[in-house]
C-alpha cells in the first residue's frame, strides 16, 4: 500500500465513531492484507466495566513456552474514544507501524500513553 492509499483510508476509518464500524471498514478494505488482519480479529474484542469506564479489551490466546495455552488481554480503547486509538492500534499490532505514525497520517497529534 502507498503512503497516500494509507493516508485516505486512515483517514475514512477516522470518520466512524465505533471500533467495530472501523474493523467491519477495514475487513472490506481493497488491500488483501489489510483485509486478512482484519478478519482475522473478529469475535477477539471484550468489553468490560473498570472503574466506571467501559473499556475495550483484545482477547487472544497464545501458547506459552511451556506449551500450555494462555489467555493474553490488551486494552485497546475505552468506549467513546476517537476511533483513531483502534486504528493506530492495529496497524501498529498487525503490520509494525508505529502508532504515532498513523495518527500523523490521520493529521491528528499522538499523545504517548501515561505510565503507572
Amino acid at each position: 500500500m502507498q503512503q497516500d492509499e494509507f493516508e485516505k483510508l486512515v483517514k475514512e476509518l477516522c470518520l466512524f465513531k465505533v471500533l467495530p464500524d472501523a474493523l467491519n471498514a477495514l475487513k472490506a478494505c481493497d488491500d488483501a492484507d489489510v483485509a486478512e488482519a482484519a478478519e482475522s480479529l473478529t469475535g477477539q474484542f471484550a468489553l468490560a466495566d473498570v472503574d466506571g469506564e467501559q473499556r475495550i479489551y483484545h482477547v487472544s490466546v497464545r501458547t506459552n513456552d511451556a506449551g500450555a495455552d494462555e489467555e493474553y488481554v490488551e486494552h485497546i480503547m475505552n468506549e467513546g474514544d476517537d476511533v483513531i486509538k483502534f486504528v493506530a492500534w492495529f496497524f501498529d499490532a498487525l503490520f509494525d507501524l508505529k502508532q504515532s505514525d498513523t495518527y500523523k497520517a490521520a493529521g491528528k497529534t499522538y499523545m504517548q500513553p501515561k505510565r503507572s
